[in-house]
């Protein structure tokens, strides 16, 4: 059963977008070709986005195909499907990958283990609100938002992954 997502990138320098095109192809077996459109938010960046459909786990896929490059702003987010909880992924230069799992209607799921592990932290001195920041991956959304919306109005194109 397959599920559908969106890879967003953010910002990425001139020279990484072919290398980025050939990672997103790699995982979806088919040839992509992104439009790609300057960045305002970042100058001497470019900016593009992908709405795909393909085999639940291809979030994962393509975070990991991407994470390696530093010089990289994206998100990818994965709806959730039959057996299969939705996730999203963020990643900045600055403060890495974050990863979350979503619920139908596109809430972060937070586990039962994680909260503990917040609140022994907060119990050990560490402040119990930035720890659920964390947990919710608000650096990372607070990080991203003036490329997000420097990103209205862009094309939008699906592309569905070969079986």
């Amino acid at each position: 059963m397959p599920t559908r997502g969106v890879l967003y990138i953010h910002s990425a320098p001139r020279a990484l977008c072919p290398h980025v095109e050939w990672a997103v192809a790699g995982v979806l077996g088919v040839r992509v070709s992104l439009d790609w459109a300057r960045q305002p938010a970042a100058p001497s960046t470019w900016r593009a986005e992908l709405p795909w459909a393909a085999e639940p786990g291809t979030a994962t896929r393509l975070a990991s195909a991407l994470r390696g490059w530093q010089l990289l702003r994206f998100e990818v987010t994965e709806e959730p499907s039959a057996g299969a909880e939705g996730e999203r992924y963020s990643s900045t230069p600055d403060l890495g990958v974050f990863h979350a799992v979503t619920g139908v209607h596109g809430d972060i799921m937070v586990s039962e283990d994680r909260l503990r592990a917040a609140m022994l932290r907060a119990a050990r001195g560490a402040d119990l609100e930035a720890e659920l920041q964390n947990l919710l991956g608000k650096p990372w959304d607070d990080e991203l938002e003036p490329f997000r919306c420097a990103g209205d109005g862009a094309p939008v194109r699906w592309l569905h992954q070969v079986v």
